[in-house]
This record gives C-alpha cells, structure tokens and sequence, in this order.
C-alpha cells in the first residue's frame, strides 16, 4: 500500500467539503419543506461554489507540490505557464 498523500491544504479543502455537505443537507431540508424556488436555488449555487473552491485548491496545490515531485523545483522566474494553467482551470 502506498504512503498518504497528504498536503498542508488538505485540511482547508475538507473544511470546505464540510461546509458544502452541510449546505447540501439544507438544501434536502428546505425541499422537503416545501421552501421556495429561489431560496432552494441560492443554497444549491452555494454547494456548487463550495465544491468548485474545493476543486480548484485541490488543483491548484497538485500543480505547486506534486509537479515539483516530478519535474523538480522551478524557479520563480519560470513557472509563467504554471501559472497559467492554474488560471484557466477556473474554467472548468
């Protein structure tokens, strides 16, 4: 079996995960009660934005530390098409 494969973001990310399963069981909460529409749609905007940040940290640090595993370190200087990767992933 392989070692974890744990980063300093993770814990950020599963706080962001909770917070979105939190939202999604209001979501249940508020159908079943009948809420309107409009208040339903909002909270699942919300989940969906929770799991979009989750995402693209989780994307975002993969790029930072796992590429380096891989490639080696990049200077700074040189990591302009990293960082362009990172930013359009927010397209996905």
């Amino acid at each position: 079996m392989s070692e974890p494969h744990v980063h300093a973001t993770h814990p950020d990310i599963v706080k962001r995960l909770r917070r979105a399963e939190g939202h999604l069981r209001s979501v249940v909460d508020m159908i079943e009660a009948g809420r309107p529409c409009l208040d339903i749609a909002q909270q699942l905007h919300a989940v969906e934005a929770a799991l979009a940040n989750a995402k693209r940290n989780l994307i975002h640090d993969h790029l930072d530390h796992c590429l380096d595993d891989v490639v080696g370190a990049i200077p700074r200087a040189e990591r302009g098409p990293i960082e362009e990767f990172k930013a359009i992933t927010k397209y996905l």
